[in-house]
């Protein structure tokens, strides 16, 4: 009796870990089954080169990581940016290499150029030099995109005029639709806005969805 009850748990122990084994698997590859995008051309993307550009101190984790997992799937070529060298970190902790300096980014070396959001993104990226590479990207038709605060920066350089487009905001903070709206862009509610060759999205919930309209445009 004692080594049927034994033989009964191990059963019940090993249908679990099957269970369990095989819902994560398909958790991992929701991305793949569910997505809409080819996956025929990675040779193809292999040969696009994206820059993000993210704040030294501050950036918001997911919008980064999430939206470079996205494009790391499909191989896409990724550098990342900042007012400093060394190693940027998060908001939540999360640490990446930077390649280059704010600075030394020209437009013309990639197929997208990526703002991201976070608590410090307006103290690191709203300036001059970012306006010069806002400008410079949607003078070469090549792909721009931000989420999070970040559209903010592409409106006050004067890119949104007449552009629909999203951005962070909150019930106390409207300041950031305001924004959009003074730089002449048609504010939308939603977590993901492509307008031509200016992709912007509202925040962290929307990182996976946004990574994926880039794929899409890259593809284009």
């Amino acid at each position: 009796m004692r080594l049927t009850f034994i033989f009964l748990i191990l059963i019940t122990v090993g249908f679990l870990i099957y269970y369990f084994y095989f819902w994560h698997m398909k958790q991992e590859n929701v991305f793949t089954t569910n997505s809409n995008l080819s996956t025929g051309n990675n040779s193809q993307l292999s040969l696009k080169k994206v820059v993000f550009l993210v704040a030294w101190r501050g950036f918001r984790d997911e919008e980064y990581f999430i939206t470079k997992k996205v494009l790391e799937k499909y191989g896409v070529q990724i550098y990342t940016a900042s007012l400093e060298k060394g190693e940027a970190i998060g908001a939540k902790g999360g640490k990446t290499k930077i390649d280059f300096l704010q600075d030394e980014i020209d437009p013309l070396d990639y197929d997208a150029v990526i703002f991201i959001g976070g608590p410090k993104a307006l103290d690191y990226l709203d300036n001059e030099n970012s306006y010069r590479i806002i400008r410079e990207t949607v003078e070469s038709n090549k792909l721009l995109a931000a989420i999070c605060i970040s559209p903010v920066i592409l409106a006050k350089a004067g890119v949104l005029q007449g552009k629909r487009a999203t951005v962070w905001s909150a019930p106390l903070y409207r300041q950031s639709i305001d924004a959009l709206k003074k730089g002449g862009a048609i504010y939308l509610n939603q977590k993901v806005v492509v307008d031509g060759n200016i992709i912007t999205a509202n925040g962290p919930s929307a990182a996976e969805e946004f990574g994926k309209e880039i794929i899409k445009k890259l593809e284009e």
